[in-house]
């Protein structure tokens, strides 16, 4: 089957291309808020999702922020080198590792959540909240 489409169309139509482009945009956004405190948003969010009292697998943390274990653990570098997250052994499996925020990853974010929060709310301004909801939700039935 031969299809005439032209970039416009592809463009227009195509979900992922869509998806991606805004996810750039929004990418930006967050970045410029974080600079501050020198954090990307997926740096941010890596922290963000460290807040918790227990050291956490690393691999449940991937699952958990939808990566692959190599990624996470390549992204993760940055973050112990500036002391902000702690890698343990785990005491139950010493192959694996456990990872918590340092108590200079806390002091971090504490810094970095209104950043965040100012940058959330800029994009939030940009659709009505029926809107907002919609999309997340719609968003989250994407990665199931």
């Amino acid at each position: 089957m031969e299809h005439d489409y032209t970039y416009k169309d592809f463009d227009a139509l195509c979900a992922c291309q869509t998806l991606r482009k805004s996810a750039r945009a929004l990418t930006r956004r967050y970045n410029a808020a974080l600079k501050a405190v020198e954090l990307n948003i997926g740096q941010f969010t890596t922290l963000a999702s460290l807040l918790r009292s227990d050291p956490v697998q690393i691999s449940v943390l991937a699952e958990q922020l939808g990566m692959d274990r190599t990624t996470l653990t390549r992204d993760l570098k940055p973050l112990e080198r500036r002391g902000l997250v702690v890698s343990r052994g785990d005491d139950e499996d010493a192959r694996q590792r456990r990872l918590i925020i340092s108590d200079t990853g806390r002091e971090l974010m504490k810094h970095a959540i209104p950043l965040w929060e100012n940058a959330q709310q800029e994009t939030k301004k940009e659709m009505s909240d029926n809107v907002w909801t919609n999309l997340r939700n719609d968003l989250q039935n994407l990665t199931v």
